[in-house]
Order: structure tokens, then C-alpha cells, then sequence
């Protein structure tokens, strides 16, 4: 996986968020986004992502939910929708809307969000709450 190059200064501002890969045929579907911090700007990333968390955590439709860091200024995304149906139900509420906030993605990310678009095809249950 590439991770997507910086913007430079004079590039600025960019789009907030960069999406691909395909909606296919429906079933478990999820997003995979990578994000890139300008220097000096983690703690405001991942207040970014501490205000998606609250976001999501009323969507019916979005399942597993994880924010991760890979590095000193990568971090990312993984999550997981029902379909497609709950997939765009995502994009439409408030975690789309934040990075939907142009001028705040440019005050923190280097680059745009890349968000991918991606098909669940096994997972393993853990760390459910079990129904009797």
C-alpha cells in the first residue's frame, strides 16, 4: 500500500479527501482511510478522530469502528458497514461532514484523506457483545 504524497505549501488547499476503489456488488462493505498529519498537527488529528468516533457512534448501519496510528504522523481508519446502502448512509453524517470541512482538513492533513473504498471478505468475531 503507497501512502499518498505530501501537498506541498503552494499546492494548498487541497481537497480534504481523496476516494477510490469501487461500490461493486453489495454485501459487507468498509472504508480503509489513510491519513497523513502536517508536522505539529497530530494532537488536532486525533481530536479529529475522537469527534468521527462520536459521529458514528449513533449510525446504526456502521459496525466496527477503529482509529489507528502507524506512525509518528500516519494514521487511519477501518470501518465497517452492513452494505452499500450503510456505507453512503455513512458518508452522509457527521464523519463525512467533518471531512467535508475543507479548511479544517487543510490545517491538519499534508495531503488528502484516501479513502478506500473496500469489500469485507472474511472476519473474524471478536470483541462482541453476545445476545442470548
Amino acid at each position: 500500500m503507497t501512502q499518498p504524497a505530501e501537498v506541498p505549501t503552494s499546492e494548498r488547499p487541497h481537497s480534504g479527501v481523496v476516494m477510490t476503489g469501487h461500490d461493486g456488488d453489495d454485501g459487507v462493505k468498509a472504508f480503509y482511510i489513510l491519513i497523513e498529519a502536517l508536522p505539529g498537527k497530530t494532537a488536532e488529528v486525533r481530536t479529529m478522530l475522537a469527534d468521527i468516533l462520536r459521529c458514528v457512534q449513533d449510525e446504526p448501519a456502521t459496525g466496527p469502528w477503529y482509529a489507528v496510528q502507524h506512525s509518528p504522523t500516519t494514521f487511519a481508519i477501518f470501518e465497517v458497514f452492513p452494505d452499500i446502502a450503510g456505507r453512503r448512509a455513512h458518508v452522509a453524517g457527521g464523519g463525512g461532514d467533518i471531512f467535508r470541512d475543507i479548511e479544517r482538513m487543510n490545517d491538519i492533513l499534508a495531503a488528502p484523506a484516501h479513502v478506500q473504498k473496500v469489500d469485507v471478505l472474511m472476519s473474524k468475531q471478536v470483541f462482541t457483545a453476545r445476545t442470548v
